[in-house]
């Protein structure tokens, strides 16, 4: 999630004051403050909003689930062990 250290200091480098910032996000300029100091945590369309206010975007990306992760592994490693091995002969240094 957003951390307030990290929240303030996007604000700052955009130039935008709390009470910009709170306005654009229709929040308390109070509650942006909890924000910034760690006090309160906002939610994910807060957030959202936060970061189109102050010019940022984020890009959610679908992660798949851990199960499906482990079994395209295993499939990965299943065709690998099945590749046919070779081993190619030791370079003899040059003198």
């Amino acid at each position: 999630m957003l951390r307030g250290h990290d929240l303030r200091r996007l604000r700052r480098r955009a130039g935008l004051t709390q009470r910009q910032v709170a306005t654009a996000v229709g929040i308390p300029v109070t509650v942006l403050s909890a924000y910034e100091r760690d006090r309160r945590q906002p939610a994910v369309d807060v957030v959202m909003r936060i970061v189109a206010a102050l010019g940022y975007r984020i890009d959610l990306v679908p992660m798949l689930d851990p199960a499906v992760q482990a079994r395209r592994l295993e499939d990965v490693l299943t065709l690998a062990d099945a590749l046919p091995y070779r081993p190619r002969p030791l370079l003899v240094p040059r003198r």
